[in-house]
């Protein structure tokens, strides 16, 4: 965006992030085909602040060529649990990933085709923050598959490990017993103090 159009973008930002206060779903949805990525997203915050955004203008942002407009599109699908984030989960952007996986441990019911890429995202993305969330949304659906997945994460850097131990929360057995134990004497302190939470929660 020019330097020049800067200010007109920002002034159709804030029309459209008034009509989300003003009721003004009309307004709002206009936004949603605005060339300027920010306004786009702003527009899908205004519609949910209404009440107003459809399943399908939803799906469409899934397809928009600004990464932060999907990013955007994820975490407003957070409230949306019969909306399918299986495409964003397998966006090019990690960022836009990342949100995604969070946004499907907000539904706690997912299909198995996105179960299936959770459990793929938490072993294999080569970006950390990708593993912690995809680690974190697999301990908030709490289905027994995505157990070894969480365990896996249980020995990865130290911020997925954090969030691996605390997401075996839902869980029961040996390996669940064994990680938490490990967590106890981790390295990092943070790891340590997740695997005393975890212990005191099943004291």
């Amino acid at each position: 965006m020019s330097a020049s159009l800067a200010p007109l973008a920002a002034h159709r930002r804030r029309v459209i992030a008034l009509a989300g206060h003003m009721g003004d779903p009309d307004t709002a949805r206009a936004g949603l085909a605005d060339p300027e990525p920010s306004v786009r997203g702003t527009a899908l915050g205004a519609l949910h602040r209404l009440g107003a955004l459809r399943p399908d203008e939803l799906r469409a942002s899934f397809a928009d060529p600004a990464a932060p407009v999907r990013r955007r599109a994820a975490e407003v699908a957070a409230h949306y649990p019969a909306v399918s984030l299986l495409a964003l989960l397998h966006d090019g952007d990690p960022t836009v990933i990342e949100v995604a996986a969070w946004s499907c441990g907000e539904h706690e019911v997912v299909d198995d085709d996105v179960l299936s890429r959770l459990i793929s995202l938490a072993t294999s993305h080569d970006d950390a923050l990708v593993r912690e969330a995809a680690v974190a949304a697999l301990g908030a659906i709490g289905d027994d598959r995505g157990l070894p997945a969480i365990l896996v994460g249980c020995t990865d850097k130290p911020a997925v490990r954090r969030r691996a131990v605390l997401a075996l929360a839902p869980f029961e057995g040996e390996a669940v017993d064994a990680a938490i134990t490990a967590a106890l004497v981790d390295r990092d302190w943070q790891v340590r103090q997740a695997g005393e939470d975890m212990t005191r929660e099943t004291m």
